[in-house]
C-alpha cells in the first residue's frame, strides 16, 4: 500500500539536518601561524643585525680580499762598487708572470694562445695547469725582462698577471765572487758582503692600494701609496783591476800545479785597505743558485785557518831585536843542521855553520829559529806574536772569519816553544799574516785591515819600533835576493822584501801528512817605503810544493801588474848579498822553508 505524501513529510521532519560547507578553524591554529611569522621576522632581523653590525668588518675584509689589493713595490737593493766606482753587484728591474690555472683552463683557445707565447706545447701547458687546478697563484716565468712580461700580458689571456721585482747581477762574475757573495731570489744576502751588509744594502718595500675586478684586472687606483726606499750603495776597498790580476794569476797557478785551491790578498800597507782578495776554487754568482757550489763559495782568505810555517820567522826575529836579546850582527851556530829538543829533532835542509839573522831568514833555518825561541823563552815568543795580532781576530767584518789559535805560553813546553818559532802549533788566517807584515812595512805601526773604502777606522797599533821594522825589512830583502828561498818573488824595477814558507797539513788520522803541503809567500813592495803588502798561498800543489817555488812566482806577477796600475814609482835594484853555500841534506822531519 502506498504511503501518502503527508506521512512521508512527517517522517522526514523527524530526521537530523547536517549543514553543508567548510568546518570552522580553531583559534589555536591562527595563533600558531602568527607565531611562526613572528619567529621568521625575528630571525630575519637578527640575521640582518648580525651581518650588518657584528660581521660588518669581517665581511668588508673578505670583500676587499676579492677586490682590493695592496701591490708591493720592491725597494731597490743598493749597489756594491769597487773603490773606483766600478760595479760589483747591481739590481736590474725584472718581472715575473703568474696565472690562476682555473681561469686559463676555462677557455681552450686561451691555453693554446698562451702556450704559443711561452713557446710550449699546448698539451704540455694544459697538463701543467690541470695539475694545479684550484690554486690562485702559479708562476709561469720568473725574473724575465719587463718587455717579455708585457708581450705575454698583451696576449689578453684571462687569469695571466705579472709582478715587478729586481734581480741581482754581478758584472765581475767569478773574479770577485767570494768577497761580494750573492743574494737569493728573495733579494736577501746569503754570502759574502751581500750577507754581512744586508741591513745597509736592503731597501724598504712600498705598496699601492688598488681595486681589481673578478678577473684580477686593476680597474681603479685606490690612491693610497707608500713609496719604496732604495738601499744604500756600498763602496768596497777592492780595486777591480788588481782584483782581476790576483784572480787570473791564482787560477793559472792552481791549474798548473793541480792544487786543491789557493788564495791571494793584496793590501795597502799604510792604510790597511784590501785591494784584492781572490780564492780558488771559485764560482760564478750569475749562474743560477750559487749555493750549489759549496767549495767555490768559501772565501779561503778569511774563513780558513792554517799554520803559517816559516813565514812566522820574521815576527820572531823582530821580537828578538825589540827585546835587545839579539842585534843585526848576532851570530847563531847551526852547525850540523839539527837540534834535539826533548823527543823532537829540528832539522834544516842544508848544513851551515855560523849565520847571522839575515842569513837565517834568507835560507829559512829552522834550527836557528828554534835556538832564538828557546833563548827568548816561551813568554817572550808568545808576547811577540801577540804584538803582531796573531792572538786576536782581524775583525774584517766578513762573515765566518776564522779565529786564530795561539795557546797561552803557560801551556807551552820546550817543544811547543821550538815548533812555534817556525810556524807550527799556531793557526791564523791569511789576513792575520797580511796585517802582521803590514806592521813591518809601515815602520812598526800595524793598521786595521778593512774591506771598505769609507767609514771610520780603528787607529793603527804599535807592534815594534820603526828601527826594528826597518831592520827586518832589510833582512827580508835578502830572502828575495839570489841564493834566498824567495828569489822567484822578485819584481823587475822594484826592491822586494818577503818570506817564503811551507807547512805540512794536519792529517785526518792525526799528526802531519807526509805529502800534503801549503806553499806560502808574503812580501812587500817597494822596500824603502812599502806601498803594497800581499800573501799568496797554494793549497796542496802536486810536484813542487815549497813556497819559494810555487807561491813566490804568483806574488811576483801580481805585484808587477799592481805596481804598474797604481803607478808606484820604481826604486833601486835589489841588493845582491853574498850567501853562504853548502851541501844539502836529505829532507826529513818537519823541515820547512
Amino acid at each position: 500500500m502506498t504511503k501518502s505524501p503527508l506521512k512521508k513529510r512527517a517522517k522526514a521532519s523527524n530526521r537530523t539536518i547536517v549543514p553543508v560547507g567548510p568546518k570552522p578553524v580553531g583559534a589555536w591554529r591562527g595563533r600558531f601561524i602568527l607565531i611562526g611569522f613572528a619567529v621568521l621576522a625575528a630571525l630575519s632581523v637578527s640575521r640582518a643585525f648580525h651581518l650588518q653590525v657584528i660581521e660588518r668588518d669581517f665581511l668588508r675584509s673578505e670583500g676587499d680580499k676579492r677586490q682590493v689589493r695592496n701591490l708591493t713595490i720592491p725597494g731597490h737593493r743598493g749597489a756594491i762598487l769597487d773603490r773606483n766606482g766600478e760595479p760589483l753587484a747591481l739590481s736590474a728591474p725584472v718581472s715575473s708572470v703568474w696565472v690562476v690555472p682555473d681561469a686559463v683552463l676555462a677557455d681552450p683557445e686561451s691555453v693554446k694562445r698562451l702556450a704559443e707565447g711561452l713557446g710550449r706545447a699546448p698539451s704540455e701547458l694544459q697538463t701543467f695547469l690541470a695539475a694545479r687546478k684550484g690554486r690562485q697563484f702559479v708562476y709561469l716565468r720568473e725574473q724575465i725582462s719587463p718587455h717579455e712580461a708585457r708581450r705575454l700580458l698583451d696576449l689578453k689571456v684571462p687569469g695571466v698577471f705579472s709582478e715587478s721585482d729586481f734581480a741581482r747581477y754581478y758584472p765581475a762574475g767569478e773574479v770577485a765572487a767570494q768577497v761580494v757573495g750573492f743574494a737569493g731570489r728573495d733579494g736577501i744576502g746569503l754570502e759574502g758582503m751581500e750577507k754581512a751588509q744586508e741591513a745597509r744594502l736592503s731597501g724598504t718595500a712600498g705598496n699601492r692600494r688598488v681595486i681589481r675586478d673578478r678577473s684580477g684586472r686593476v680597474i681603479e687606483d685606490g690612491g693610497e701609496f707608500t713609496p719604496a726606499v732604495a738601499g744604500e750603495s756600498l763602496n768596497l776597498s777592492l780595486d777591480l783591476r788588481v782584483q782581476y790580476l790576483a784572480y787570473r794569476e791564482l787560477a793559472a797557478a792552481v791549474a798548473k800545479t793541480e792544487a786543491k785551491g789557493g788564495l791571494v790578498v793584496i793590501a795597502n800597507a799604510q792604510t790597511g785597505e784590501i785591494l784584492a782578495m781572490a780564492a780558488q776554487p771559485g764560482f760564478n754568482p750569475n749562474n743560477g743558485d750559487a749555493r750549489g757550489f759549496a767549495a767555490g763559495i768559501r772565501n779561503r782568505a778569511v774563513v780558513d785557518g792554517f799554520e803559517p810555517g816559516s813565514t812566522i820567522k820574521p815576527l820572531l826575529v823582530a821580537q828578538a831585536l825589540e827585546l835587545g836579546l839579539y842585534n843585526t850582527q848576532s851570530i847563531i851556530d847551526v852547525t850540523g843542521g839539527t837540534l834535539q829538543v826533548g823527543r823532537l829533532t829540528v832539522r834544516d835542509i842544508a848544513r851551515r855553520g855560523e849565520i847571522d839573522l839575515a842569513t837565517l831568514l834568507a835560507v829559512s833555518s829552522n834550527v836557528g829559529a828554534a835556538k832564538i825561541a828557546l833563548a827568548m823563552g816561551a813568554e817572550n815568543v808568545w808576547a811577540g806574536y801577540q804584538r803582531f795580532g796573531l792572538g786576536e781576530p782581524v775583525f774584517s767584518g766578513f762573515p765566518g772569519e776564522a779565529l786564530p789559535v795561539l795557546r797561552h805560553f803557560t801551556d807551552w813546553g820546550q817543544i811547543a816553544t821550538a815548533t812555534a818559532s817556525y810556524g807550527y802549533g799556531v793557526s791564523v788566517n791569511a789576513l792575520h799574516m797580511v796585517r802582521a807584515y803590514a806592521a813591518l812595512a809601515n815602520d812598526g805601526m800595524m793598521p786595521q785591515l778593512t774591506l771598505f773604502s769609507d767609514g771610520l777606522r780603528a787607529p793603527p797599533q804599535r807592534a815594534v819600533s820603526p828601527a826594528t821594522a826597518r831592520q827586518v825589512r832589510e833582512m827580508l830583502e835578502q830572502v828575495v835576493a839570489e841564493g834566498g828561498t824567495g828569489k822567484r818573488a822578485r819584481v823587475e824595477g822594484y826592491r822586494v822584501a818577503g818570506k817564503s814558507g811551507t807547512a805540512r797539513k794536519v792529517a785526518a788520522t792525526g799528526g802531519y801528512s807526509a805529502n800534503k803541503h801549503q806553499a806560502i809567500f808574503i812580501g812587500m813592495v817597494p822596500v824603502e817605503r812599502p806601498r803594497l803588502v800581499g800573501i799568496v798561498m797554494i793549497d796542496e800543489p802536486k810536484g813542487q810544493y815549497y813556497g819559494g817555488q810555487v807561491a813566490a812566482p804568483v806574488f811576483s806577477e801580481v805585484m808587477q801588474g799592481a805596481a804598474r796600475l797604481l803607478q808606484i814609482a820604481p826604486d833601486a835594484q835589489p841588493v845582491q848579498p853574498q850567501m853562504i853555500e853548502s851541501a844539502a841534506l836529505p829532507s826529513s822531519g818537519v823541515t820547512r822553508r
